[in-house]
């Protein structure tokens, strides 16, 4: 079996945006760069599938500048046997994203493909969706277990009323939740390891994608400030305050 990972690059999650001052976009000069969560647990449940014997290989693929390298170094560190990167200058869309997914996978012939259900810079959630449909395969997304056997995947989903599973044939793609694992930490001899790795370099316009970035920003903004908070004595003194404030 091989496996298929989305590898997306994002802004760090502990880092504090700033949005550029003519509003043109997020401010990333001299920001931390890192692996979108979801895909760091989309990887490692690839990696722990690996070494069960369910999977034999693992592929990360990257859509992104030429400066991306060093990002999917990292996920082959992780562990991933190869990587997959689609140079490209702009951020794509999820349908563009997709559709970059889609010749990968005519490519590479893969029984299951990983993605994080979403990314943090963008909490799109469309990719996975839009995948399967492309693809015509079945989707389980949100998924906080999985097990694949006798050519299925067994997944147990986070719904609204609670937890759902459901079975969905191979090849299929799967989309991750935050419970379905704790991925782990990249140790310094596999940092090593992952430099003799291959990572196969393609353009995005030689794949013959169809663009699906319909929609366009047209401006950025940072959310307004928070009033400074006010202090009171008691519980009088706070129902005179949101009286005056007309929120009483």
């Amino acid at each position: 079996m091989k496996i298929l990972v989305g590898y997306k690059r994002v802004v760090d999650y502990n880092v504090r945006v700033q949005v550029k001052p003519d509003g043109s976009g997020v401010a990333t000069d001299g920001v931390k760069l890192s692996a979108n969560p979801f895909d760091d647990i989309a990887l490692e449940e690839a990696l722990r599938l690996r070494e069960k014997g369910v999977a034999e290989e693992v592929v990360i693929v990257g859509i992104g500048p030429a400066d991306l390298t060093a990002h999917l170094r990292n996920g082959l560190a992780m562990g991933a046997n190869r990587a997959i990167h689609v140079t490209t200058d702009g951020a794509p869309q999820p349908l563009t994203a997709a559709r970059t997914f889609l010749k990968l996978i005519e490519k590479e012939s893969p029984d299951l493909v990983i993605l994080g259900k979403q990314a943090i810079d963008d909490d799109a959630n469309q990719t996975g969706q839009m995948l399967a449909a492309l693809w015509g395969r079945p989707q389980a997304t949100f998924a906080s277990e999985l097990a694949i056997a006798d050519g299925k995947a067994t997944v147990t989903r986070e719904v609204d009323a609670g937890l759902e599973t459901i079975e969905a044939e191979l090849p299929a793609v799967i989309t991750t939740d935050l419970r379905l694992n704790e991925p782990r930490f990249i140790k310094l001899p596999d940092i090593m390891k992952a430099k003799s790795k291959p990572i196969d370099v393609i353009e995005f316009d030689s794949l013959g994608v169809d663009s699906g970035d319909h929609l366009k920003t047209a401006n950025y903004a940072p959310p307004p400030k928070r009033s400074k908070g006010e202090m009171v004595e008691d519980a009088a003194g706070l129902v005179a305050a949101l009286k005056q404030k007309g929120l009483l």
